[in-house]
Order: C-alpha cells, then sequence, then structure tokens
C-alpha cells in the first residue's frame, strides 16, 4: 500500500514566471512542486528600474529578506506610507496590506527571498489597479 502522506522534498528549480503584479519570481516551495499546504518560498528578482503593480495578498502574510539591492514600497491605505528595505534587511507584511513595491537602481537588479502562507503564491494576489498612478 502506496503511503499518500507529504515527504520531504528537494526542489531545484530554475523555472521563473511573471507574476500578475508584474515581478519575476523563481519557482521553489509551493503547492505546485511539493507537498506544501501552507506556505511558499520563492526567489524574487526585481530587474533594474521594475515596478510592481500595486497589489495586497488576500488573507495571507508575507515575509521577505533582501539578498541583494534595495527596493522602495509604498503601502497602506492609499499607498501613502513608504519604506525602503535593503541587503540583509528583513521585512513584513501583513495579510490584506496594499502595497506597492519598486527597484530603487535603474542600473542594478534587486534579489529578494521571498515566503507567503499562501501555498499556491498567486492565488490570493488582487490587483488594486485605482492605486497603480499614485506615486509615479
Amino acid at each position: 500500500m502506496e503511503s499518500t502522506l507529504p515527504t520531504c522534498t528537494v526542489v531545484r528549480s530554475e523555472e521563473q514566471y511573471r507574476g500578475k503584479q508584474g515581478l519575476q519570481y523563481q519557482m521553489g516551495i509551493s503547492a505546485q512542486s511539493t507537498a506544501s499546504q501552507g506556505l511558499c518560498l520563492h526567489l524574487n528578482t526585481f530587474l533594474p528600474g521594475a515596478r510592481a503593480k500595486a497589489h495586497l495578498h488576500q488573507n495571507h502574510e508575507t515575509a521577505i529578506y533582501m539578498l541583494k539591492g534595495a527596493v522602495g514600497m509604498w503601502y497602506g491605505e492609499g499607498l501613502k506610507e513608504h519604506l525602503v528595505v535593503q541587503a540583509g534587511d528583513y521585512l513584513y507584511i501583513p495579510a490584506n496590506m496594499p502595497h506597492l513595491p519598486y527597484n530603487l537602481s535603474e542600473t542594478e537588479e534587486a534579489l529578494a527571498v521571498l515566503s507567503r502562507t499562501d501555498p499556491n503564491e498567486q492565488e490570493s494576489v488582487t490587483l488594486l489597479p485605482e492605486l497603480d498612478l499614485v506615486h509615479l
């Protein structure tokens, strides 16, 4: 009888995709690559000058560790708040928090490890087009 219980899984993926929010991701741990039921872990590349679309993640928290570069982020109601996260910084984004991250550099990419409590990663993304033009 074959076991249907989840087991340990090594993922060696170079598969990349562009998320709904317009950023580049390298597939890591997710429901699609493992038996994950509660989290995803991907590599997020911000190309030089890259800017995401305003969005939030319905009912899911996000944790980020910046490996390289610096990213600015507008967040909160009406995207009125701002922060900068640099290499070596950790960033927490609560569930349902509107945000719009962007690469501060026009010449260097930024790289981050991203973890979310959504094992399907893109499923909880809700675009907020009414906020896309707030900070141009």
